[in-house]
């Protein structure tokens, strides 16, 4: 006989696992979503489908996600099935002491793992924690450079299936109500200062009044302080006369469907952690005006085989180097071609479970 839908409750307890069967904790102690929480949403599943043996725990997670409970945490005294210890893999200091007393004090068979994509110099606390590892892992080249101990750098992947090109941009922007006609130029993310949204818009309102082929889109949420930064860019660009061509669209969870409507995509970023936008630009071949700001330097090629531009986070450097992009299609097109190897080759997300796995598995 078929089956209604499954409750909330129901569906929170199909996603539990027995804690004798995970080698790997992934805990996000941390509510609010943030970089963090998404990297354990997107990771945890692949790792499971690709036969690591992750859970993860805490708030903030969608239900669906596999994950242990907080009271399954007395049975950490035992190793998991077929190992001598298992894995808490930290991402937060929050998440590291708690693992520190379960080991060290509490005598549980744990070897424990950080993450860092910390942009600048540690405090001595963090210092303190991170010396209590059993393994570092930086998210850059440029992370692992703030790190004083040894440490192995593995970075962000994306989902290059969900990331891919269209089979007719024009098909693709119909579908979301755009004009398939002109160019489009995009700028994705948190709309807020430290994002460089201003940078964009500046950029946008200079460089689109001489290009009648071209539009603009900003895709993403302004919160809280933030909300009164976006309508005062909104109200720049109607003052501009440009309402009709620079777009501000909102936040939308089919963000890979507005990727592929693009033919160069700005990541305008003041300061960045690590930044997965350029990759997901990248993987839909689109090129890539990046700044010099977190992995932004490591993700896009410059050069031969360039899969697009890094340039200081200022509005002359980012004018000139977008419209050497917009007004040469030839450069335009080649450099998606190698932007949509580099990020298929180099950046899939099982290919980051796989560098993950390497660690846990030496311990």
């Amino acid at each position: 006989m078929a089956q209604g839908p499954k409750s909330t409750e129901d569906s929170s307890e199909s996603a539990v696992v027995d804690i004798a069967d995970v080698d790997v904790i992934a805990p996000n102690f941390k509510r609010r979503l943030s970089g963090v929480t998404s990297t354990i949403i997107q990771l945890v599943p692949v790792q499971r489908a690709l036969g690591y043996r992750v859970a993860a725990l805490g708030p903030g997670l969608p239900e669906e996600i596999p994950h242990i409970r907080f009271r399954d945490l007395f049975r950490l005294w035992r190793a998991p099935r077929g190992r001598k210890n298992r894995v808490w893999h930290a991402r937060r200091n929050v998440e590291m002491l708690p693992a520190i007393l379960m080991r060290d004090v509490l005598r549980m068979p744990l070897k424990i793992v950080f993450t860092s994509a910390s942009q600048r110099r540690h405090t001595g606390w963090t210092k303190w924690l991170i010396s209590k590892m059993d393994a570092v892992i930086a998210t850059s080249g440029r992370t692992a450079t703030y790190l004083t101990v040894k440490n192995t750098v593995v970075m962000h992947g994306i989902d290059t299936r969900r990331f891919s090109p269209p089979e007719d941009k024009a098909v693709a922007r119909l579908a979301l109500g755009l004009d398939p006609a002109p160019k489009f130029v995009g700028c994705f993310g948190r709309v807020r200062h430290q994002k460089g949204t201003d940078l964009f818009v500046d950029a946008m309102i200079a460089l689109l009044a001489t290009r009648p082929g071209w539009n603009a889109i900003v895709a993403g949420r302004a919160t809280g302080p933030h909300i009164e930064f976006e309508k005062q860019l909104i109200e720049k660009v109607k003052k501009s006369g440009l309402a009709d061509r620079i777009l501000f669209v909102g936040e939308h969870t089919n963000i890979n469907d507005w990727y592929r409507t693009l033919d160069l995509f700005v990541a305008p970023q003041r300061w960045e952690g690590f930044g997965l936008t350029p990759l997901e630009a990248m993987a839909t071949a689109v090129p890539v005006v990046a700044t010099d700001v977190g992995a932004f330097p490591e993700l896009v090629v410059t050069g031969e085989d360039e899969t697009g531009s890094v340039i200081p986070a200022n509005l002359d450097a980012m004018i000139a180097a977008t419209a050497e992009f917009m007004d040469d299609d030839a450069r335009r097109n080649e450099a998606g071609a190698c932007a949509l190897r580099h990020a298929s080759m180099n950046f899939s997300i099982e290919g980051e479970v796989r560098r993950l796995g390497a660690v846990y598995d030496r311990l």
